[in-house]
């Protein structure tokens, strides 16, 4: 079903919402506040403070769940057919609400509203019997800054199972469908196919830009002024929506979020569970995809080191077919990708077995929600000697493209990983590796971070283990 005329609908605290006018790129933020739903606030613009959080109803096992979001980053045009709740949905009487209040949580109120919204949703998440509390990192989003966390922390953890009434009952019931319209103004336009081939017919315009969760988009276009003459939403493709795992790989579609992802993948290897929570903040998960991290090329982006160490593959999509590269050749350049045109990231391909042993590591100011300024992912599969076999040393954060250290690989394998061997694929990475600088740290702190989590991987994975 597609839909092309002047204004949308989207339910709005339980009441349908349309508008027309609006620019394509007015935010989710911006509209509610206009219409007097100020409990909501911009604080960052770029989702790192969650004063902005509302809730999106969305599907969970035939039933829905809700999930905090940060609308400063979401395009008005991209809530068409959603369901969304701001604080003003709830009457002062939520248990949030009065844990908030009774335990000192809130004081000058500007972030107040966010962290509720937050606790709701943790309230509210499907949980089974060992799973009955609330976990304090839902609100790893949601930023104080007169408060402290203590009184937080303890209204959190005050709160009991979700409550009955309407919004458990809601939950009962299905999310809304998403569905494919055309939305135009002469600011701009926004686009959400439903298929693969009105996709690719509207690619064809020569101004079109793809996006999905907005995370990166919306910040260029919050911070930096940034206007896109059209924008296709790649919500409504089921087609980037796979998952499947078989005996040979594990394929996850392009267009599934990070928690989506880590909801449907029940088998996925430790490293997996402990590289998720360092990937932004869980409202940022909720709403970015593993393909929009990958397409928008970043070098510092967190999702490419580990999935060069898994030896990932990407399968790409056009009117023209279809084909599958590695991921070590999909990005070409600051922000360039080996994608034509037209073209769409239509799934990831992680091999198996998977290796025998991987870690990750970032380097940031902040251990979560925070920008890598390194991070690497190794990778290794051993002999029954205990020799080396492969060896895979993927890094971001340190050139204009996540990196492959494929020569530092190649001096690795055959060895056992003694002390000349670190030696040697240390002086490695200094003779190949040529780092950039920035505000977040110099080159040589970068060669230095570089090798020394070579070091860290060999002392927790070799040495532990001896």
């Amino acid at each position: 079903m597609v839909t092309e005329r002047g204004d949308f609908e989207f339910t709005l605290n339980g009441r349908g919402v349309s508008f027309n006018g609006e620019a394509p790129q007015t935010t989710l933020l911006d509209f509610i506040r206009a219409r007097g739903l100020t409990g909501a606030k911009e604080g960052c613009a770029e989702g790192e403070c969650g004063a902005c959080s509302v809730l999106f109803v969305c599907p969970d096992s035939g039933g829905a769940s809700y999930q905090s979001v940060n609308s400063c980053l979401i395009p008005l045009p991209a809530v068409a057919h959603r369901e969304v709740l701001t604080v003003e949905a709830f009457d002062g009487r939520q248990d949030a609400q009065l844990a908030m209040a009774e335990r000192g949580g809130s004081q000058c109120g500007y972030c107040t509203p966010g962290f509720i919204v937050s606790m709701v949703a943790e309230q509210y998440r499907p949980k089974d019997d060992k799973d009955a509390g609330c976990d304090f990192h839902a609100l790893g989003g949601n930023l104080c800054r007169c408060t402290g966390y203590r009184p937080i922390f303890d209204a959190v953890h005050s709160l009991g199972p979700a409550p009955d009434g309407p919004l458990k009952e809601r939950l009962r019931s299905p999310a809304p469908v998403l569905n494919g319209f055309r939305y135009s103004q002469a600011s701009g336009r926004f686009s959400r196919p439903a298929s693969l081939a009105a996709c690719f017919e509207l690619a064809q315009d020569p101004g079109a830009r793809f996006v999905a969760g907005n995370t990166d988009l919306g910040i260029a276009t919050n911070l930096r002024g940034e206007r896109y003459a059209h924008l296709i939403g790649l919500e409504a493709l089921a087609e980037l929506r796979c998952f499947r795992e078989t005996s040979e790989a594990v394929e996850i579609g392009a267009g599934l979020t990070l928690s989506e992802v880590a909801a449907q993948w029940g088998t996925a290897p430790d490293i997996f569970r402990q590289w998720l929570p360092l990937f932004a903040s869980l409202p940022i998960r909720n709403r970015a995809t593993l393909g929009g991290n990958l397409a928008t090329a970043s070098p510092i982006g967190d999702s490419a080191p580990l999935l060069l160490a898994l030896d990932a593959s990407v399968r790409l999509l056009s009117s023209a077919g279809e084909r599958t590269i590695p991921l070590s050749q999909f990005f070409v350049g600051y922000r360039q990708t080996a994608l034509v045109p037209g073209e769409l990231l239509h799934s990831i391909v992680i091999p198996k077995p998977f290796p025998e042993l991987v870690h990750f590591y970032k380097v940031a100011k902040r251990r979560m929600d925070d920008i890598s300024t390194v991070a690497a992912a190794i990778s290794m599969r051993r002999d029954l000697s205990g020799r080396i076999e492969s060896a895979r040393v993927a890094l971001g954060g340190v050139a204009a493209t996540p990196w492959r250290a494929t020569a530092t690989e190649r001096i690795l394998e055959s060895t056992r990983f003694d002390h000349d061997d670190l030696r040697a694929a240390e002086d490695s990475l200094r003779k190949t590796l040529k780092p950039i600088g920035d505000h977040r740290g110099s080159a040589p702190y970068r060669l230095a971070m570089a090798q020394s989590l070579l070091g860290k991987f060999r002392h927790e994975v070799f040495l532990n283990a001896a």
